[in-house]
């Protein structure tokens, strides 16, 4: 807000010379408009500490408008969007984010989704690899390269500049995502071709659990290990405390692989207050609360974690309440076993196994 500087949710469209913001999707009238010509944009905005995925536009009159995304890669994705829309303006070019079939005369026969199922493909697809490039490691990418190899390889494509245009048009729909300073430049730019057939251009699948890391100690990588994951699911719940029994609105996250639900301030915060690792637990709905007083005993539902952890949630609806605890079940099934989990199993296996083999045996086993 221009006044009392509050957050409120809008539904924001980007035209090719400015946004629009309304107060509802279904709204006839936007609420506003901030022009586009001669504006700034500023990505990542440190102007308030405690939110996270903010991004400033400063119109030509020097007027701030800031707007926080929900995650990084929908944050970038405007941010990316929108430079285009102004480089646009000022080389008096045109921008429309849905025009790339016509703009790169992308041929109709050509289903971009179909492609992008079979580049993701885990046996034929293109590989995810670990890469390590300005003293940064980018897990679960693959170079740009790698991307036209696969077209040509897989006959999507006759040669190098036909796949060229295939993976600029993937790019350009959100099939594919910049990684790294070299394809994001490209990628923000208004070169014909927005994709690098480069070995140094990295990009990345957007639910691929994607993530970026300098080089850093086991105990960091164990760290970040937790927020690898994709995130499937996220939204504010009540939680109730484990010391005073009271009750909090929180931002949850549900990320997958491994299973991990973190919970922030809804206020802001980029660092989680807390995290429920999900593997192996327990959700199901709560009728009856001891801590709860009658009238509010609605939508509950427990996690109860394999530690033996309980935790109390409270949904807005029945609806919603279902939904979390679908999604939760679905995550706790498929999560990582945690580092420690795995340690410990390692050392009872080589405790029970250590009077019956050699070490000479065991050399070949990585844990």
């Amino acid at each position: 807000g221009s006044m009392f500087n509050t957050w409120k949710p809008m539904w924001v469209i980007l035209l090719e010379d400015g946004i629009e913001f309304y107060k509802k999707k279904s709204d006839n009238s936007p609420k506003g408009m901030i022009p586009l010509k001669g504006s700034t944009l500023t990505s990542p905005c440190q102007d308030f500490g405690k939110r996270m995925f903010v991004f400033k536009i400063t119109t030509n009159k020097q007027q701030d408008h800031f707007f926080q995304a929900a995650f990084l890669e929908e944050r970038d994705g405007w941010v990316r969007d929108t430079k285009k829309a102004i480089k646009c303006i000022e080389g008096g070019q045109k921008f429309a984010r849905k025009s790339t079939r016509r703009s790169i005369r992308l041929p109709e026969t050509i289903d971009l989704g179909a492609l992008y199922l079979s580049m993701k493909d885990t046996e034929k697809g293109v590989k995810e690899l670990n890469l390590e490039k300005d003293k940064k490691i980018f897990n679960h990418c693959f170079t740009g390269n790698c991307v036209i190899d696969w077209l040509i390889s897989n006959q999507s494509v006759r040669n190098r500049q036909e796949g060229l245009m295939i993976a600029s048009s993937l790019l350009n729909e959100g099939y594919l995502q910049p990684a790294g300073d070299l394809s994001k430049s490209t990628a923000d730019g208004t070169a014909e071709h927005p994709f690098l057939d480069n070995p140094d251009a990295f990009y990345y699948f957007p639910d691929s659990g994607f993530f970026c890391e300098e080089n850093s100690s086991d105990d960091d990588v164990i760290l970040k290990e937790e927020f690898r994951g994709v995130i499937i699911k996220q939204g504010c719940l009540l939680k109730q405390g484990h010391r005073r029994k009271n009750w909090k609105v929180r931002k949850f996250i549900l990320r997958e692989d491994p299973a991990y639900l973190h919970y922030y301030d809804p206020a802001g915060g980029e660092d989680p207050l807390g995290a429920i690792h999900l593997r192996g637990c327990v959700v199901t709905s709560v009728e009856s609360n001891p801590d709860v007083k009658r009238s509010e005993e609605e939508n509950l539902f427990e996690i109860i974690t394999a530690d033996e952890v309980h935790y109390f949630l409270q949904a807005a609806t029945p609806k919603e309440r279902t939904e979390w605890i679908k999604a939760i079940q679905v995550a706790s099934r498929t999560g990582k076993l945690s580092r420690n989990f795995l340690r410990a199993s390692t050392a009872v296996l080589a405790f029970l196994l250590k009077p019956y083999i050699t070490y000479s045996s065991l050399k070949g086993f990585i844990f």
